[in-house]
């Protein structure tokens, strides 16, 4: 019974989301039913599992009950409840299971780096953070504070995903980033807001929201479509067309957690801590905040993240003088993220400015660095006395009035972004960033293949006007270039116009290519390949495969373990027999078929196939084996070819049967 609920169970994980929906549902009504039902199940958790004689001593399958408990002493005052989520973190890595995948490899507090399953992980990581701050424990503080600085300084994706590969949902190894194959889960994107929240609230530091505001422009709204009706469970950055917004999953974790973490924004703007008003994230919002016992009210005007300027006015103090904490974004300090795994490399050099009623401050990127002995950076106006810092906030502190404005301005412009050299997968290449926005280019705005696509050593970027799917954005242009082979093998080289949209806007306009790395140095290009036989086949199945037009589009795998590249599966079926049609251009000789199969064991559920052959279609229509054929190999990850006698035809069928117990794949049919 231990075994069963620790391994991948889910018992324990619904009664963190229950516990999490119950206390947000007290919170938003002031009604108790819910939240006495909720504590009602959790004190039933609180008796059956834990380390005492008769107890079950057994931790999550799927972490989140952790963070839930937390969350549920305070609302209650329970101190029983942080307790069961300190036992269940304490007991990690000390009961039955014992792996990677569900971080139980050793105890949490001995734990340096973040692996294994994404969202569990994060989800674990949030309620570290919680029983960090809660108790004070410095073993826990120093636990999540290391694993942090492992995510966010060698697997944190530049749109702010988790998670770099499919095969167990999990973080990859340190610097492993793939842009295609990534799959940074819309769930550990909200686990990752999550984690940043928390430690926030645990050290005070700006630094966490901008790790968080990244994760929230970018890799978390990407996740659902801006009708709000179409969902991705991955969030790769990068596409052959092999990716599509879904309206449903049948494991449906992502579209209702998005749809829970959406109404729960207002809560991140704010913060208030003694007589501290952090302003944590710009959108235009009406609040009532207390400090002690006294109201403050505040409107915030703003057309963020499209432009720089933000506005807060006073509408109402009793509070008397406090500290207005005004965080100065990562990205107006020259740091896309608090770690060197990525830097800007336009050596643009960004400030800002702050208007306090009628008093102005003009603070260009120089005057960063501190001047105090504590790390601040004192400015003096003739009213207003405000200091830049070292948590990373600019901090006014006076009696403010009702009616005061303060009027801040954040320089906003495209930036170029290099990736640590350790991260191979986007060596030579740059991304492209404006404010907090990630942007990246798309087949409909771009006539040419975006992907034998390079950019000018020195890019200069214009600012336009765009619609995706009804909604207003603004598009980056820049000039680039075109490689591409032709049918001899010559290298060419055309200018183009390369057009811009922000990440989260993409796929919403059919299935293409898509990227967000884009080669700026000549060894990172991917030049056009000419056409072949099979590329200008018209491809059909014999049922509805995913990306079935991945395996006539010339992309090879390095080995078994590639994922970068696109490729088509028959996943879940089982021991049928399936085919893939080629409808050549024209009648045509052939004597020759490789494949290159797609196998993700041991983790997915596809396998090299038990048996294929290749058929063609006569003059009467008929389908036929080819005959003659040498072998028909089902080697992973190699050039699986077959010759057989030569044949004129208009049409080939690869006739694959699958495994008894798994389905198969493949990257690449190609036809000689």
């Amino acid at each position: 019974m231990a075994i069963s609920e620790e391994d991948l169970s889910h018992e324990l994980y619904n009664l963190g989301h229950m516990v999490e929906g119950a206390v947000a549902y007290w919170q938003a009504t002031g009604k108790r039913k819910f939240l006495d039902i909720a504590c009602r199940y959790a004190d039933v958790a609180c008796k059956e599992v834990g380390p005492e004689a008769g107890q079950m001593c057994v931790v999550p399958g799927h972490q989140i009950a952790e963070m839930a408990m937390a969350r549920l002493y305070l609302a209650t005052g329970e101190k029983r409840y942080l307790d069961f989520a300190k036992f269940l973190l304490d007991y990690r890595g000390k009961t039955e299971i014992k792996n990677e995948y569900s971080q139980s490899h050793q105890p949490v507090v001995d734990q340096n780096e973040a692996v294994g399953h994404a969202v569990r992980a994060a989800y674990m990581y949030a309620g570290m953070a919680d029983v960090a701050a809660l108790t004070g424990d410095q073993s826990y503080i120093d636990a999540i504070d290391r694993i942090w600085d492992n995510i966010v300084s060698k697997k944190l994706y530049i749109t702010g995903g988790i998670g770099a590969t499919a095969s167990g949902e999990a973080f990859g190894k340190n610097y492993e980033l793939p842009n295609m194959s990534a799959y940074c889960e819309t769930c550990a994107a909200i686990g990752n807001v999550y984690v940043n929240y928390r430690l926030f609230l645990l050290h005070g530091e700006s630094k966490y929201y901008d790790v968080l505001e990244r994760t929230l422009y970018n890799g978390l709204i990407s996740g659902v479509s801006l009708q709000g009706n179409a969902f991705f469970y991955p969030n790769p950055l990068e596409s052959m067309g092999q990716h599509q917004r879904q309206a449903w999953f049948g494991c449906a974790c992502c579209p209702s957690n998005i749809c829970r973490f959406i109404p729960s924004l207002p809560g991140y703007v704010y913060a208030v801590k003694d007589k501290n008003v952090y302003v944590n994230l710009f959108l235009s919002n009406k609040s009532d905040l207390n400090i002690g016992k006294k109201k403050v009210s505040l409107t915030q005007q703003t057309n963020y993240p499209w432009d720089g300027d933000v506005t807060i006015v006073v509408d109402k103090n009793s509070a008397g003088e406090f500290a207005l904490k005004i965080r100065i974004p990562g990205w107006v300090k020259n740091q896309p993220v608090p770690s060197d795994l990525y830097a800007y490399s336009d050596n643009k050099r960004l400030g800002f400015s702050l208007k306090v009623n009628s008093e102005q401050l003009i603070v260009n990127s120089s005057d960063y660095k501190s001047s105090d002995d504590n790390g601040n950076h004192n400015y003096q106006l003739p009213t207003v006395n405000c200091q830049l810092t070292e948590d990373g906030y600019l901090t006014i502190n006076r009696k403010w009035k009702k009616g005061d404005r303060v009027q801040l301005h954040f320089d906003m412009e495209p930036r170029t972004v290099r990736a640590n050299n350790k991260v191979a997968a986007d060596r030579g290449m740059v991304a492209i960033e404006r404010g907090p926005l990630v942007y990246c280019a798309e087949h409909p705005d771009n006539s040419f293949d975006i992907m034998g696509a390079l950019l000018n050593q020195a890019p200069a970027f214009n600012l336009g006007r765009g619609e995706v799917a009804g909604t207003q954005i603004v598009t980056l242009t820049t000039d680039a270039q075109t490689l591409s082979f032709d049918k001899q093998g010559r290298l060419h080289t055309d200018d183009q116009r390369l057009t811009l949209i922000p990440y989260y806007a993409w796929c919403h306009r059919g299935s293409g290519k898509m990227r967000v790395w884009l080669p700026q140095d000549l060894n990172a290009t991917t030049p056009s390949q000419p056409a072949t036989l099979a590329s200008e086949s018209k491809v059909t199945s014999s049922s509805d495969v995913p990306a079935l037009l991945s395996v006539n589009d010339r992309l090879i795998p390095r080995d078994e373990n590639d994922r970068s590249i696109p490729y088509t599966h028959w996943w879940p079926k089982k021991g049928v027999t399936e085919w893939i049609c080629y409808e050549l251009p024209q009648e045509s000789s052939v004597q020759s078929c490789t494949v290159y199969w797609f196998d993700d064991g041991p983790w997915g559920g596809c396998r090299v196939p038990k048996s294929w052959r290749i058929l063609y279609q006569d003059a009467h229509g008929q389908w036929l084996p080819v005959e003659g054929a040498d072998r028909y190999p089902t080697d992973k990850g190699a050039p699986c070819t077959v010759n057989f006698n030569p044949i004129k035809t208009k049409a080939l069928r690869l006739e694959v049967t699958l495994p008894d117990d798994n389905a198969a794949g493949l990257f690449e049919w190609i036809v000689r």
